[in-house]
């Protein structure tokens, strides 16, 4: 069992990489492999609709955005995490979204079909169910089941320190965690079993 944690931050190690280093903490208690994707700091292009990934394969960018899709495929599970930039996500993050899931859909890949994917967010104050709401948002166009916490999937914090000390969000990730492995854990379950994926008129 495999998941990709997403770092939509510019900054490396700071408020979102350390919350989802808590994830990655839990995700081995769970015996599950977690891998961070720091998505960097270089400007992104967004997508221009090109619709050359459906022949290249790939985007027609070439950056971090490639770099994911060579080996998200691999992975059962996904994170994309943010801290909150004006009640959204970080333009670096929409934009590296936007290109993944585009470049994906349009080459046929189908790397992300029915896997489970999860939002977190980071914030000093306010602007992270907005956030949360975007992120989500390219999981559901995606055919990806979103996975929850018991609350929003959220840490306050400027600061590294000030984020594990918000206790009730380190809970609320540890949670998610835990429901992400018992997801793919039932997924794989089925599978097992016979049960096969829908058929789409």
């Amino acid at each position: 069992m495999k998941l990709l944690l997403v770092n939509g931050s510019p900054h490396e190690k700071g408020c979102t990489y350390t919350a989802l280093d808590v994830l990655r903490q839990t995700f081995a208690e769970e015996q599950a492999q977690a891998d961070i994707f720091w998505i960097g700091n270089k400007p992104l292009q967004s997508c221009i609709d090109r619709g050359k990934c459906a022949e290249l394969k790939r985007c027609v960018f070439s950056d971090r955005v490639n770099d994911f899709l060579e080996i998200a495929g691999s992975y059962d599970g996904y994170i994309f995490a943010s801290p909150v930039h004006y009640a959204g996500a970080t333009g670096g993050l929409t934009a590296f979204m936007g290109r993944v899931f585009f470049a994906d859909l349009h080459s046929g890949q189908d790397r992300f079909y029915l896997k489970p994917a999860a939002a977190v967010v980071t914030a000093r104050r306010a602007g992270t169910t907005t956030t949360l709401d975007q992120i989500n948002r390219f999981f559901l166009w995606g055919h990806m089941p979103i996975i929850p916490s018991r609350y929003w999937n959220l840490v306050h914090g400027q600061t590294a320190e000030q984020v594990l000390s918000d206790t009730e969000g380190i809970r609320n990730l540890k949670i998610l965690a835990k429901n992400m492995v018992w997801f793919l854990r039932c997924k794989e379950a089925g599978v097992n079993a016979g049960v096969q994926p829908p058929d789409y008129d």
